[in-house]
């Protein structure tokens, strides 16, 4: 036993390692004093993190998708929520139809997603707005933000709600102070996922994004299709750090057990 967990500690040591070797790389890269990508280096400097305040689209385009997030992972929970409470306490014809086609994005290609939507928008006359950018963004992380309610609503017990009613609570009350605080851990888990989607989507948003609405991933890719410099990497470690941070005072405040699996 005891040479099994030994063995097993080596195993997932390696494992580890192995998934977070390209994200040690690209911190070691930002570092370099050269004015290419260069491992090993030939010096230490932070010229590229400086470098990345003298960019002003990237600071535009990490903006742009703050924003964008924000909004696209607010409005996503926002339609979760009803549809995650329908799906988990009723039964009604169409209903696994319904959640296949509310979880669909998932199996289509964000290629062939953003080819559709650029194609619909030039057809229609809607291309350019951020509205419009957000409704796709809302498309794709709707799924995300659905899974972890539905998660929290299928375990949902009714008793508290029912008793509610009977004593007279107004179907408002009852949704406020009962229903959700109970499936609140789920609905955060979507709406954390869903923010780190739209923020990190690129393939489909490359095809709908103008250049007043162009987002960071978007602003990182056309960049080092023009330059071979370190600043991206340097961008990126600053965006990884901050990552690790936010996990980090998220589980210690909360706990990421119940963010991302939705316990209560």
């Amino acid at each position: 036993m005891q040479k099994n967990r030994w063995l097993a500690l080596t195993y997932h040591s390696f494992f580890i390692l192995f998934i977070t070797a390209p994200l040690l790389v690209v911190v070691a890269v930002s570092f370099t004093s050269l004015g290419y990508i260069s491992l090993p280096t030939q010096g230490l400097s932070l010229r590229w993190f400086y470098a990345i305040l003298e960019e002003r689209q990237f600071i535009d385009a990490f903006l742009m998708s703050t924003w964008l997030a924000l909004v696209s992972a607010s409005v996503a929970v926002t339609l979760a929520i009803p549809a995650a409470l329908a799906l988990a306490h009723y039964r009604f014809p169409g209903r696994n139809a319904l959640t296949a086609f509310f979880l669909s994005p998932l199996m289509i290609p964000h290629v062939v997603m953003g080819i559709a939507f650029l194609r619909f928008f030039n057809q229609a006359g809607f291309s350019g707005s951020f509205g419009w950018l957000s409704m796709t963004h809302v498309i794709v992380v709707f799924p995300y933000a659905l899974r972890l309610t539905l998660a929290s609503a299928i375990g949902l017990s009714r008793d508290a709600e029912l008793a509610a009613r009977s004593l007279g609570a107004k179907p408002h009350t009852v949704f406020r102070r009962i229903v959700l605080p109970l499936i609140l851990p789920g609905v955060a888990g979507g709406w954390m996922l869903a923010f780190i989607q739209s923020f990190d989507e690129v393939t489909m948003t490359i095809f709908v994004a103008t250049p007043g609405t162009t987002t960071l991933p978007v602003a990182m890719y056309s960049y080092i299709s023009q330059s071979i410099d370190p600043l991206v990497a340097s961008l990126s470690a600053v965006l990884i750090v901050a990552t690790t941070i936010t996990l980090f005072v998220l589980d210690r405040l909360v706990g990421l057990d119940r963010v991302l699996v939705g316990k209560g």
